[in-house]
């Protein structure tokens, strides 16, 4: 999912806005050229890890002479005061690297563990939590990887990754049956799934064909009911969830027989898991 060319531009970009022109201009002053430091990335608080490939990108792009030492893996659980990471070399490299590295870990970091709050909600009953397109603009990859370390899955990376017929769709195809034709009709080899906002569209999509429904905004009992419909189909037909999913109401849909459960705010709202880099060691000149 997150592949080398999708970190190497990330971290380039990062790099871009935090180096400009001039660089870091602090640590060009203060700091010898010839001091070498040892620093650690160590977690302030609780939580689900993520991120660590593009931190030690982050190095190497500074500095292909920092040695990177990995203490954790992305989705291992830490605790407050671990340490997930551990980086030596020219101090200056260090220090121009910090904060860009941080600003990807944590945030990834804060993504993992608030899936694993929501998996672990849903724990042995099958149901699957799944993340949405709802992500900051050229950090998806990082964030839907940061899904996948707490334990959610993915949904589409991009919009050529499925067929995915919502509300606008309908309308601008003149409604649920002509929409849900034309997206299977055109849709061999990927995932046709089909956005409802009432009963009355489920059967409508279900009678056209669709084996993938998307349930948007319904209430607990119309969830219950549309299982009840699409489980009752010939064919088998994945039920997922979405709108407005809060977390005190995820084992109560769970309940109703879903398949999946799709979660805008893991990747628009989860807050960022706080890491710091304290440096250890200092070799002066």
């Amino acid at each position: 999912m997150f592949r080398v060319s999708d970190m190497e531009r990330l971290v380039a970009t990062a790099l871009a806005e935090d180096l400009d022109e001039r660089g870091d201009i602090t640590t060009a002053a203060t700091v010898p050229a010839s001091t070498v430091a040892r620093a650690a990335m160590v977690a302030r608080a609780d939580g689900v890890i993520a991120g660590l490939a593009a931190a030690c990108a982050t190095f190497e792009a500074v500095d292909p002479r920092l040695i990177v030492e990995l203490r954790a893996a992305d989705g291992d659980r830490v605790r407050a005061g671990e340490v997930v990471l551990a980086v030596r070399g020219p101090a200056r490299s260090v220090l121009m690297a910090e904060r860009t590295a941080l600003n990807l870990v944590t945030h990834a970091s804060g993504i993992a563990t608030l899936t694993a709050r929501y998996v672990a909600q849903v724990a042995g009953t099958g149901v699957v939590i799944r993340d949405t397109r709802k992500t900051l603009p050229g950090l998806r990859a990082l964030a839907k990887a940061a899904v996948v370390a707490g334990g959610g899955t993915n949904h589409r990376l991009s919009l050529s990754d499925g067929l995915l017929v919502k509300d606008n769709h309908v309308a601008a195809a003149g409604g649920v049956t002509r929409a849900t034709r034309a997206a299977l009709a055109a849709g061999a080899g990927v995932e046709v799934q089909v956005e409802v906002d009432s009963l009355a569209e489920l059967d409508e999509a279900l009678a056209a064909g669709a084996r993938s429904v998307l349930l948007d905004n319904f209430s607990l009992d119309a969830t219950r009911e549309a299982v009840l419909r699409c489980r009752a189909c010939a064919e088998p037909v994945f039920v997922e969830v979405s709108g407005g999913v809060r977390s005190d109401a995820i084992a109560a849909i769970a309940a109703t027989g879903v398949d999946a459960i799709a979660v805008g705010a893991l990747t628009h709202s989860a807050p960022a898991l706080d890491l710091g880099l304290d440096v250890t060691l200092v070799e002066a000149p």
